[in-house]
């Protein structure tokens, strides 16, 4: 059973045209997956399906060398953690290599160097996670589907975004935002789930008092949420297990309460109707730089796919000696290039001394402002994110059809987030080009990257219409 550190024998060499000044061991997995399949050459075929919730089918379809060696192994290691982030399922089924499916078993079994991910999967959906080996013609054919949600403007409505270092609030009446706010919290060390009602309760009641009335609430949080339930998320990680099942129904909840329709998705989904809102369009991928990284997708036409989309898991790093994951334990994962961690992660390379004692969101403060100083120690970082970001807008492209990249989050705001994105740009126009030309990547207004998730958040719900029960 090979290990994923037989990665260190891999003799692909990358020669990127950007370097991330403060990372240059960075090894930029859309280039790495580009020079391991021209090195495939006719190949033999690998056909990988993903099972999710109502009989959900994502299927994907590549070539590999036959055989376990090294470059192949971490070729499809790697592919199948971003695919199982990116689109979520309980069951895997791997056609055509009896062999990789069997090591694939043996690392999300029990034990295994996936157990995390595999555990994650089965919260996630319900049922144990499976890999499954079957011949080519048996692998089951694609079934996505896909909802059309939100944009529904008309009442009075509240919405919310849950952070991990806060959360944020706004007050809609009739699609036009009569206030809008953001509190300090800090959830996730809490065992208590009145913590995170209380907090957020009194945010809504705050931003109640500036409407005439309450018709509905539409929240965002990062994390995997179904139903308008909790099923995994960081936010709760340290909730006692025998007061979980309460934490889960915090929105029902709410909607006793309040006796108004509530709608919860998660906060990367609410970032991409955030943009396709904002800009008329849909095939938008959003993205959220916040306490870790969120992502969302809304397809051409418009419809949210059901995919998890949880990129902070899903890997953009190959450099074998990258940082690992506080949580997954995992190495060169999203969370650490796109959040508040990347900024940390960086903050010794740039030279910039702070107390060990000091807190990440405080952390990132600091840079802020140095970078609103002109400091060149905060710009490094900044750059260095942006070649990041550049190549993962590549790789991406190879799992999402999308038009626009919107992106949010706390780590957007300020001068950092002009010269992160002015990097990225960059990066996709030299590395990219004929991607560039067809994706727009972007930042929206200031007041939008702070609160555009509570906004759009509140368009979620539907009221129910004249003569409707």
């Amino acid at each position: 059973m090979p290990e994923f550190s037989v990665a260190r024998m891999s003799k692909i060499e990358l020669k990127p045209r950007w370097v991330p000044e403060l990372d240059p061991e960075f090894q930029p997995i859309v280039l790495w997956n580009r020079a391991y399949r021209a090195g495939v050459g006719v190949g033999v075929p690998l056909w990988l399906a993903l099972e999710g919730e109502s009989g959900r089918v994502s299927r994907w379809e590549t070539a590999v060398r036959p055989g376990l060696e090294p470059e192949t192994w971490r070729y499809v290691e790697r592919l199948v953690k971003f695919l199982l982030w990116a689109r979520g399922g309980w069951r895997l089924v791997v056609g055509g290599s009896s062999e990789l499916a069997a090591a694939l078993a043996e690392t999300y079994g029990p034990g295994g160097a996936r157990a995390f991910d595999a555990e994650m999967m089965e919260k996630a959906y319900g049922r144990p996670f499976q890999v499954e080996a079957c011949a080519l013609e048996a692998v089951p054919a694609e079934r996505e589907g896909g909802a059309q949600v939100g944009g529904h403007l008309d009442g009075c409505r509240l919405g919310f975004d849950l952070g991990a270092s806060d959360y944020k609030v706004a007050a809609v009446q009739d699609g036009k935002v009569v206030y809008s706010d953001e509190f300090a919290w800090d959830p996730r060390p809490q065992t208590d789930p009145t913590y995170h009602y209380d907090h957020l309760n009194a945010g809504l009641r705050a931003a109640a008092a500036h409407l005439p009335r309450v018709d509905a609430i539409g929240g965002s949080s990062a994390g995997v949420i179904v139903n308008n339930r909790f099923m995994v998320a960081s936010l709760l990680r340290n909730i006692a297990p025998e007061r979980m099942e309460e934490a889960r129904g915090m929105f029902a909840r709410l909607g006793r309460e309040w006796g108004v329709p509530v709608e919860v998705a998660n906060d990367g989904d609410v970032t991409a109707l955030a943009g396709a809102l904002s800009l008329g369009e849909n095939a938008v991928l959003g993205v959220a730089l916040g306490s870790s990284e969120a992502a969302g997708y809304l397809n051409p036409e418009g419809r949210m796919t059901g995919w998890l989309s949880e990129l902070a898991f899903a890997p953009v790093d190959m450099n074998p000696a990258a940082g690992a994951d506080e949580w997954s334990g995992d190495q060169g994962v999203g969370a650490l290039y796109f959040s508040q961690q990347a900024v940390n992660k960086l903050i010794p390379a740039a030279g910039i001394p702070v107390p060990e004692e000091m807190p990440l969101p405080e952390r990132l403060r600091l840079v802020q402002f140095l970078m609103g100083q002109e400091d060149p120690r905060a710009a490094a970082i900044y750059r260095s994110i942006g070649v990041y970001l550049g190549y993962a807008v590549a790789q991406y492209a190879e799992f999402y059809d999308f038009r626009q990249l919107l992106i949010l989050g706390r780590v957007t705001t300020g001068k950092g987030g002009g010269l992160l994105l002015e990097t990225a740009q960059a990066v996709l126009a030299e590395e990219f080009p004929e991607l560039a030309g067809r994706i727009r990547v972007q930042l929206p207004d200031e007041k939008s990257r702070r609160v555009g998730q509570a906004c759009a958040a509140a368009s979620l719900p539907r009221l129910a219409q004249a003569g409707e029960v």
